[in-house]
């Protein structure tokens, strides 16, 4: 039986192509990577990652400016992005204790938060892993 040509919407070639990629990159990146794939305009990669954004599968790493695909499964926890300065990996992790806090620190205060993004700069384990040249 011959293979159908399946059409992709631009949100899932966006998706896939992330999905192969070991470090976040922007959404001029991500355009000039698909351009032969048919993604055309800026437009097109920032309404394909709204969509992402909106249904939990990609993140933005706001002090990259630069988009990552979503590894863990969370929906009410806060995802902790470590970004290597190094290698520019990103790592995440989702705790159920931090979201916790964050709410009551906002009950607290009386803030009523839209979202919460923490960020951790530093050096991944193996950019810090001391050199044996001497």
């Amino acid at each position: 039986m011959p293979q159908q040509n399946v059409r992709l919407t631009h949100a899932e070639r966006v998706l896939k192509f992330l999905k192969r990629q070991e470090r976040p990159l922007s959404a001029y990146e991500i355009l000039e990577a698909l351009r032969g794939d048919g993604v055309a305009a800026a437009t097109t990669v920032y309404r394909a990652l709204a969509k992402l954004l909106e249904t939990g599968h990609v993140h933005r790493i706001e002090s990259l400016n630069a988009w990552t695909v979503c590894r863990a499964p969370h929906h009410s926890e806060i995802p902790v992005f470590e970004i290597c300065d190094g290698c520019g990996s990103v790592t995440e992790h989702v705790t159920s204790h931090l979201a916790r806090d964050i709410a009551a620190l906002s009950a607290d205060s009386g803030f009523v938060p839209d979202r919460s993004v923490i960020e951790i700069h530093g050096r991944c384990s193996d950019c810090n892993r001391p050199s044996s040249i001497t």
